[in-house]
């Protein structure tokens, strides 16, 4: 079996005394604690850095809202749920979540483990360099991530190549819970759930608080349409997605406007992935039971699912 692709990792100093056992100072400024900012990614609406927690004297990661956003009552929601949601998981398959707080400028931030690592996007760029139990390994531990979540009774809702995260030393971690579905104490789901888009020529892998929630080509029929009812099975079925792409390198629907990618979603029958590549009669048979339209007519859980792929295929 292959190794994934060593990471060129930065410089980390030996440990010195003069840095484990300073004194932390007898008052302690928090607007001081983080410093040397690194800007890592800047997404649709977040800015992801690089920075050194002064206190700790390690490097961590620091999350926070763009600064046209940083009060957008409905991006301020989102950050908050990914920032709890990831730390009450707490589960080998998730980042840890170190601290919630505000800025000097009364904004939202909350920072976590930086990790250097490949997004299964990345990978899947170069899939030919991967064999499938690699790449089956990686679904393994993403439904492990989903089991944990599913039995505190969150959907992640957002499960794409682009939020799966693999280490320097082969951990896979599932990123990004900013579009979880909670609940309170009375049933009662989120109240900022989204409108439907209309026909649109823009990318249809885009995520806004004015589209649909999630990304098209990963979302299950019941996303697209809206459900209130909408369940676990909707990671399930994103699961499946990823499952279709490891084997056969391309996604189930098919379209470039938003538009044909809820109708094939809808309406299309996926080609067999061993109609497109050499795939494992098992693996196809989970595959295509993970992408049942119905939900009740799909894989019921993300322990089926990991139960499903170390049998012997």
């Amino acid at each position: 079996m292959s190794e994934y692709p060593k990471l060129k990792l930065p410089d980390i100093a030996t440990l010195l005394i003069e840095q484990t056992d300073k004194p932390l100072a007898s008052k302690v400024d928090p607007n001081f604690r983080y410093a040397f900012f690194k800007t890592i990614a800047r997404g649709g609406k977040s800015l992801i850095q690089s920075c050194k927690d002064m206190h700790l004297s390690r490097t961590i990661c620091y999350k926070s809202l763009l600064p046209e956003f940083a009060d957008d009552p409905i991006e301020q929601k989102r950050l908050l749920r990914e920032a709890r949601v990831s730390a009450m998981l707490q589960h080998p398959n998730t980042i840890p979540t170190y601290e919630l707080g505000r800025n000097n400028k009364g904004h939202y931030y909350f920072t976590m483990k930086l990790v250097h690592g490949y997004t299964l996007r990345e990978i899947f760029d170069y899939r030919e360099r991967y064999d499938l139990y690699q790449l089956v390994d990686i679904v393994v531990q993403v439904a492990r991530a989903l089991e944990c979540a599913h039995s505190h009774g969150v959907i992640h809702r957002d499960i794409k190549p682009e939020n799966i995260l693999i280490g320097p030393y082969g951990e896979v971690l599932l990123l990004d819970w900013g579009l979880a579905k909670v609940w309170d104490q009375q049933g009662k789901e989120s109240d900022f759930e989204n409108e439907l888009p209309q026909s649109d020529p823009q990318d249809p892998g885009m995520t806004g608080h004015q589209k649909l929630q999630g990304t098209l080509f990963y979302m299950s029929p019941e996303q697209l349409q809206r459900d209130p009812n909408i369940d676990s099975r909707s990671d399930i079925y994103s699961l499946g997605i990823i499952l279709y792409e490891a084997l056969t390198g391309r996604t189930p629907a098919t379209g470039e406007l938003i538009d044909e990618v809820i109708a094939s979603t809808l309406n299309d029958e996926p080609p067999k992935p061993s109609e497109i590549a050499r795939v494992p009669k098992l693996l196809e048979e989970t595959t295509l039971h993970c992408l049942q339209k119905k939900p009740q007519e799909r894989i019921q859980s993300p322990a089926e699912v990991i139960r499903q792929l170390q049998r012997n295929w």
